[in-house]
């Protein structure tokens, strides 16, 4: 971490973060695409371990641990960022009509809490071209062994009531190129997004991305795909219980916990910073907390019945053994890779191999939920 800490971190900071994500990606990304680089890239931070291999909603995680949706919104760099070592690459939010987003400036740094606030508002190309450009990229895919999810989120000049159409065009378009869709209704940069986790309309949209998921199956002749819900980690304890309820119900095969938060309190940051950047959500370091009593509370409620995707503040493979033993099947994270750069998934997956050998455990399913465990 050292040449990250000391060289990259700080000379990308410089930048204004919309403008160092895009341009370090783009040298990333440009980077990997030679022959000697990308195998060198493989060999530095991949890491195949039959123990941390996890089968969830009928796919194989080659680990545990994915990126979060947000970093590749529009599919671009995916296969380069499986080079790192991650299991998963959940792209997105996609929405079905492409969009620019929030007016700039709307992603900002806290570095003294380790943590971003982003109003980025679902900038994405939209659906179809996101498809597009999937359909090209799907043979070099072929050759990575990783999981492909597709976050769907709503777009913003589509009415609340008119949501599931909205999301159904989503998954329609995207169908053969997803390994799983997560449904975000979660954003609290969308106007009205939130209220869709109300029962109600909430069951609507299930209800109607379900059908769709069915109907894209025989089309293509092919089973369903998994269909994930991500939640925010504002709700209230009845507020989970209810949502947790309706997954089971609508027949989702998993929940992701949590989006960003509204919450501020606690933080390191001065008030007169805070106020001047305004809305948005907030993520990493002050989430580390929370996130992991959402997920606690969700497995519980779940009663193994469905797997739990942890996601919120996972900085290093403490973090990421915590949410475990809280409950997470899987994990992602997001803030944590930008502040620690490019070996973090690899230094994670170390930690994680080093947690299993002290435990005298076979697999690092048999660390799920076992909180016991978490600060040992």
């Amino acid at each position: 971490m050292g040449l990250w800490r000391w060289l990259g971190r700080p000379g990308l900071f410089l930048l204004p973060p919309e403008r160092a994500h895009y341009l370090g990606m783009g040298a990333f990304s440009w980077l990997t695409q030679l022959p000697l680089a990308g195998r060198g890239f493989r060999a530095c931070y991949g890491l195949s371990d039959p123990r941390l291999m996890t089968r969830c909603f009928g796919l194989d995680f080659p680990n545990p641990l994915g990126l979060a949706a947000g970093f590749d919104k529009n599919a671009q760099w995916f296969n380069s960022l499986a080079l790192l070592g991650f299991g998963c690459i959940e792209i997105g939010s996609v929405t079905g009509q492409g969009q620019p987003g929030n007016p700039s400036p709307r992603l900002f740094r806290l570095p003294l809490d380790q943590a971003i606030i982003n109003r980025m508002g679902f900038n994405n190309q939209g659906s179809s071209s996101i498809a597009g450009r999937l359909k090209k990229t799907a043979p070099a895919r072929r050759d990575r062994q990783f999981v492909l999810g597709v976050n769907l989120g709503k777009t913003k000049v589509v009415p609340v009531e008119m949501a599931e159409t909205d999301y159904s065009e989503s998954l329609r378009a995207l169908f053969p190129y997803a390994d799983y869709f997560a449904i975000n209704v979660s954003s609290p940069n969308t106007p009205g997004l939130r209220s869709l986790q109300d029962r109600q309309p909430l069951e609507r949209l299930l209800q109607a991305v379900q059908v769709t998921n069915r109907q894209e199956a025989n089309r293509h002749g092919q089973a369903t795909k998994p269909i994930l819900l991500k939640i925010a980690p504002d709700l209230t304890e009845s507020q989970l219980d209810e949502i947790v309820d309706l997954t089971l119900e609508q027949g989702l095969q998993g929940i992701i916990a949590t989006n960003t938060t509204l919450q501020r309190e606690g933080l390191r940051t001065p008030n007169a910073t805070i106020e001047k950047i305004g809305a948005g959500g907030l993520s990493g370091r002050p989430l580390t907390q929370r996130s992991c009593q959402v997920v606690r509370h969700v497995y519980t409620r779940l009663q193994g019945r469905l797997p739990v995707i942890g996601v919120g503040g996972i900085f290093d493979g403490q973090d990421a053994w915590r949410m475990i033993t809280h409950g997470a099947d899987l994990i992602q994270l997001y803030t944590g890779f930008i502040y620690g750069g490019p070996g973090t998934a690899h230094r994670i997956l170390r930690y994680l191999q080093r947690k299993l050998d002290h435990h005298r455990l076979d697999h690092i399913s048999q660390a799920v939920g076992r909180i016991e465990l978490a600060s040992h």
